[in-house]
Formats: structure tokens, sequence, C-alpha cells
């Protein structure tokens, strides 16, 4: 099964474009990257530059519109995540669980939908989808 851990900063969303990180805090986070490696279960990783330097297109007149960031109506915004493949929704928290998250963090984690998880028509239109992944 497929995880996305989604590391939720609290205050990220006021985080200047040019916000620093903590080194040590950097090195923590490297170390707990590399277990994640090491047991085999880690996909991908990234981490988010703050809403600040980003961009929304919102749909709601049926028009595309873009407001730039930072974005006032946010509360929580997303500051990374790791794409992990473990064996159960448990294994997933026990690892995220481990994350040597600041007490301002919050992980949230979501399972990856899978083909199999559909009915056979929603498979049907969604043939195809498999192959927009590969290279």
């Amino acid at each position: 099964m497929r995880f996305m851990m989604l590391m939720i900063p609290l205050g990220y969303e006021t985080a200047p474009p040019d916000v620093q990180l903590d080194p040590e805090r950097v090195a923590a986070m490297m170390r707990y990257n590399e277990a994640l490696k090491d047991a085999g279960i880690l996909i991908t990783l990234d981490g988010l530059h703050p809403p600040s330097t980003g961009a929304r297109i919102s749909f709601a007149t049926g028009e595309p519109i873009v407001t730039d960031g930072p974005f006032a109506e946010v509360k929580e915004v997303l500051g990374g995540y790791w794409m992990i493949e473990v064996a159960s929704r448990d294994e997933a928290i026990a690892w995220a669980k481990k994350c040597p998250a600041s007490p301002n963090e919050i992980i949230e984690i979501r399972q990856v939908q899978e083909m199999s998880d559909f009915p056979p028509e929603v498979q049907q239109a969604a043939a195809g989808f498999a192959d927009l992944m590969n290279k």
C-alpha cells in the first residue's frame, strides 16, 4: 500500500519567500529520511517552498482565476511530503510517529488510490492512467 505522509508546519502559511531553515533540524530530518530509505519503503520525498511563492487556480466561475500567494484564508499548508510503500495504515502511522517533527508540525497520512480500489467502469474510464507515469 502506498501512503503519502504530508508535513503541515503550522505558521508556514505566512512564511516569507526566503524563509531560512535550521541546519540542525534539516540534519535530523535527513537522518529520518535515510531510515525510511534504509527500510526500503521510501518512494520519493520533497519539501515545498512557502505559499508566498505559489499560486492557486480556482474554477468557481467556470473560468480559471489565478490568485498569487500568500493565501489569506488558509490556516494550514503543506511544507513537504514523503511517499512510502508499506503493508498497512498502522505501519505508515508507526513511521510517521518516528519523524523528528517539532511541536508546530503535523503529519497527515493519506493512502494513495490504486486502480484496484475502483469498480470496473471507473477502471475502464481511466484506462491508460499507468502509462501517464512512465517516462
